[in-house]
C-alpha cells in the first residue's frame, strides 16, 4: 500500500513538473510575441512568469528570461525593476554582454553612480570601443559634481497639472502663453483599453487655461477631434498658432506599433479632424515628437529611420504648401549613438532636446544646441537642478523668457512623468512692438523685417493682437520695418545699450492703408489762413519720413473744411492749405512729382469709423455717433449741444493723404521690404560714420 502511494505521489509530481514546464514554455512564447510588437508591459508579465517557472538549476534559461525582463522594464521606465532583472541576468551569466551596459545605464538613471561606474568598466573590457559606455563613465564623474553645485535654475513641481498617472510633454500656447497643452494617461483619457506597451491607459491631449486672475484652471480634455482611442501625445504648434502637430501611436495586435506624426488645423476654439503627415515612404520607421522651427519653415522630429547616428535621432524636413521636403539628419554633435528625443525651440532659435547619449546625470537629460560663430554648433548640458538622474524632457517656454515648463520622472517610484515649472534668471534686452492699421485695429497678417548691423536679418510674424517680441543684442543698431499687404511700411530704429538689468524697448507700427484716405494728426494752420503753425513740424517731419520709407508711392495731399463759410471760399482755402503741406515736403527732399495737392473744401465730410466711435465715446461720451455716419451739415446741426457740434466740426477740418500709385520709380517689379530694411540699416551705419568723422581734426 505504501509503495502504491509513493508511486502515485511520484506520478503526480512528474505530471506537475510536465505542466509547469509546459506553462513556462507557453508564458515565454507569449512574452516573445508581445515583445516583437512592442508591448513591453505585457511581455514583462509573461517573461516574469516564465522566469519563476524555471528551475534554479536552469541557469541558461533564467539568464535569458531575466535579461528580457530587464529589456522590458527599461523600455517602460521601471528603473529599479530593470536593475534587479539585469543583476539576475549577470548573476546567471547571460551570454549577451549588453547586460552590463544596460545595467550600468539603469544604475546611472537611479543615481547609483559608483555601481554604474563598475559595470561601465566591465562592459568596456568586453567592448572597448563603446561610445555609450565611455559617455556613461564620464556621466558617473559629472553627475555627482553637478548635483553638488546647482546652477541658477529653479524647479518646482506643479500639482495643478499632474494626476496619479503619467503627465508629460507640456506646450504653452496663446498670445499670452495662457494655455498649457499636455499629454496624459490619466483616467479621463478616451477609451477603456490598457496599453500593452506601458500598462496604462492610452494617452490623450489635455489643456489648462489661466483665468482673469492669472491662475491656472483644472485640466480638461482638449477640444476638437484630435483625441481617439489610440495614443496621442508630444504636440507642438506652428508659429502662427493655426496648425498643431502631434504624435499618434495606433494599435494592432499582430504588428509592431510605429509612431506617426499627425496635424490638425484650428477651427475657431477647437481643433479639426487631423490628417497624417507623410514625411517619408518608409513605413517601418517611427516618426514622433514634432517641433516647428521659429520661422515656421522646418518640421523637426525624432525617428529611427536608417542612416542615423544610432538609436533615435533628431531629423528635420522642410514644410511645403503641398506636403514636406526630404528628410535631413541633424548629425553630430547633436545626435549620438544613444537616443535624442523631444526637440523644442526657444523663440531665439536655440534648439532644446533630451538625450541619453551625451554625458549627463542619468536617463534623459535636457541639452541646448546653439550656433557659435567661431566654434560652430555647441551642445550644452543644462545640469542640476533642471536635470536629474531620472528622465527630464519636453521643454516649453513662456515667450522669449527662460522660464516655462518641462516634465520629469524624478521622485516617482513607478517612473511616471509629471509636469514641473522652471525659471533661470537672465539679463534680457527685448523689443516689443505692435503693428496696427493707423486709426484702426491690429494687423495679425503683418510681418516685421528686422535687420541689425551685426548681420541680423529676421522676418518676424506677429501674434493675433498684432504684437511681437524679439530678443536684442547689446551694442547693436537695429532697423525694424513693419509691413502688411495693402498698407504702407513704417520704420523704427533702435540702438541697444549694454545694461546690467533687463530692459524692454516698445515700438509702435501704425501702418497707413493704401486704399483709404489717412488722417494726418496734428497739422495746424493759422486761423483762416493757409500758413502752417510751428506746432505742425513734428507731424510733417513724420510724413517726410513715411515718404522716404515708402519710396515707391505717390500721394494726394488733401485738406478739408467744415460747413461754416462760403463754399467757394472754403474750397480755395483748403487748396492753399494742401499746397502748403506739399511745399513743406518738397523743401525737405520729397520729389514734386510724387505729390498732388487737392483742396476739397466742405464737399467730403468725414465718415465715422468704428475706431473713431470708440475714441469719441472714451473722450466725449456726450457725442453720440454711429459707425458709417457721415458728418454733413444737417447731421451736425441735428446733434444737441454746441460743444458736441464743435467736436464734429473739428473732425471735418482735417488734412489727409491717400496713395495714388505704388510703383513710382520702378518697372512694376515687386517691392522688397527686406532689401529696404537692409538699405536703411546700411544708411544708418554710414550716417554714424559721418558723425564720427566730424570729431576728427
Amino acid at each position: 500500500m505504501r509503495i502504491d502511494r509513493l508511486h502515485i505521489f511520484i506520478y503526480i509530481l512528474a505530471a506537475l513538473t510536465i505542466v509547469a514546464c509546459s506553462n513556462e514554455g507557453i508564458a515565454f512564447k507569449k512574452a516573445e510575441q508581445s515583445y516583437a510588437i512592442g508591448e513591453y508591459y505585457a511581455a514583462s508579465i509573461n517573461y516574469k512568469k516564465s522566469y519563476s517557472r524555471c528551475k534554479p538549476t536552469e541557469k541558461d534559461k533564467r539568464a535569458v528570461r531575466a535579461f528580457m525582463m530587464g529589456e522590458c522594464y527599461r523600455h517602460i521606465g521601471y528603473t529599479q525593476k530593470a536593475i534587479a532583472a539585469y543583476l539576475n541576468a549577470v548573476r546567471y551569466k547571460v551570454p549577451d554582454s549588453l547586460a552590463y551596459l544596460h545595467l550600468a545605464r539603469q544604475q546611472l538613471k537611479a543615481g547609483q553612480y559608483k555601481q554604474a561606474e563598475q559595470n561601465f568598466k566591465a562592459y568596456l573590457e568586453l567592448e572597448p570601443g563603446s561610445e555609450l559606455a565611455r559617455s556613461g563613465l564620464l556621466s558617473c564623474e559629472l553627475g555627482p559634481q553637478w548635483k553638488a553645485k546647482p546652477n541658477q535654475y529653479t524647479v518646482k513641481k506643479e500639482p495643478q497639472f499632474n494626476s496619479r498617472r503619467s503627465d508629460y510633454s507640456p506646450m504653452l500656447v496663446g498670445d499670452d502663453a495662457d494655455v498649457l497643452v499636455l499629454s496624459s494617461t490619466r483616467n479621463d483619457a478616451a477609451g477603456d483599453d490598457i496599453s500593452g506597451i506601458t500598462g496604462l491607459k492610452f494617452g490623450d491631449l489635455f489643456s489648462s487655461r489661466k483665468n482673469d486672475q492669472g491662475k491656472w484652471q483644472p485640466v480638461e480634455v482638449i477640444e476638437g477631434e484630435v483625441n481617439t482611442e489610440y495614443d496621442e501625445g508630444a504636440s507642438c504648434l506652428s508659429p502662427d498658432g493655426k496648425t498643431m502637430y502631434f504624435t499618434r501611436c495606433s494599435s494592432d495586435p499582430d504588428y509592431p506599433r510605429f509612431a506617426e506624426i499627425w496635424k490638425s488645423q484650428r477651427s475657431d476654439a477647437s481643433w479639426g479632424k487631423p490628417t497624417k503627415c507623410d514625411i517619408a515612404r518608409d513605413t517601418l520607421s517611427s516618426y514622433a515628437h514634432p517641433a516647428v522651427s521659429p520661422d515656421g519653415e522646418w518640421l523637426y522630429f525624432v525617428s529611427d529611420f536608417p542612416g542615423g547616428e544610432g538609436g533615435l535621432d533628431i531629423w528635420r524636413t522642410r514644410i511645403l504648401s503641398n506636403g514636406f521636403g526630404g528628410m535631413e539628419n541633424l548629425g553630430r554633435p547633436i545626435n549620438t549613438a544613444g537616443d535624442e528625443m523631444f526637440p523644442a525651440f526657444r523663440p531665439n532659435g536655440d534648439l532644446y532636446f533630451s538625450s541619453d547619449g551625451h554625458p549627463g546625470m542619468g536617463g534623459l537629460d535636457i541639452f541646448v544646441a546653439r550656433e557659435d560663430s567661431l566654434r560652430g554648433m555647441i551642445v550644452e548640458n543644462l545640469q542640476f537642478p533642471l536635470n536629474s538622474s531620472a528622465d527630464d524632457f519636453g521643454m516649453t517656454f513662456e515667450g522669449v523668457h527662460n522660464r516655462g515648463f518641462f516634465c520629469s520622472s524624478r521622485n516617482d517610484g513607478k517612473g511616471w512623468e509629471h509636469i514641473y515649472s522652471f525659471e533661470c534668471p537672465e539679463i534680457l534686452q527685448t523689443v516689443t512692438g505692435w503693428v496696427y492699421e493707423k486709426d484702426g485695429y491690429e494687423l495679425p497678417e503683418a510681418l516685421v523685417y528686422m535687420v541689425g548691423n551685426d548681420g541680423t536679418n529676421l522676418k518676424l510674424s506677429v501674434k493675433g493682437d498684432g504684437s511681437f517680441t524679439q530678443v536684442l543684442k547689446p551694442g547693436v543698431d537695429y532697423v525694424l520695418l513693419g509691413t502688411c499687404k495693402g498698407y504702407l511700411n513704417v520704420k523704427n530704429e533702435i540702438h541697444v545699450e549694454a545694461s546690467e538689468e533687463s530692459e524692454e524697448y516698445t515700438l509702435q507700427f501704425p501702418l497707413p492703408p493704401i486704399n483709404v484716405p489717412v488722417l494726418i494728426d496734428n497739422i495746424f494752420y493759422e486761423f483762416d489762413r493757409a500758413d502752417l503753425t510751428p506746432e505742425s513740424t513734428e507731424a510733417l517731419d513724420k510724413l517726410v519720413e513715411m515718404m522716404n520709407e515708402n519710396a515707391n508711392i505717390t500721394i494726394e495731399l488733401s485738406a478739408h473744411c467744415d460747413y461754416r463759410g462760403n463754399d467757394s471760399y472754403n474750397q480755395r482755402l483748403s487748396q492753399r492749405r494742401a499746397e502748403s503741406v506739399v511745399r513743406y515736403l518738397i523743401q525737405h527732399g520729397i520729389a514734386s512729382d510724387r505729390l498732388t495737392a487737392v483742396g476739397y473744401g466742405e464737399s467730403r465730410p468725414k465718415i465715422v469709423s468704428k475706431k473713431l466711435v470708440e475714441k469719441l465715446l472714451s473722450g466725449n461720451p456726450k457725442v453720440e455717433v454711429q459707425e458709417n455716419d457721415t458728418l454733413t451739415e444737417a447731421y451736425i446741426l441735428g446733434i444737441k449741444g454746441e460743444e458736441e457740434q464743435e467736436v464734429l466740426n473739428a473732425l471735418n477740418r482735417r488734412t489727409e493723404f491717400r496713395v495714388l500709385r505704388t510703383t513710382y520709380g520702378t518697372t512694376l517689379q515687386e517691392y522688397n521690404p527686406e532689401e529696404e530694411a537692409k538699405k536703411a540699416a546700411s544708411k544708418r551705419q554710414e550716417d554714424a560714420a559721418k558723425e564720427d568723422d566730424d570729431f576728427i581734426f
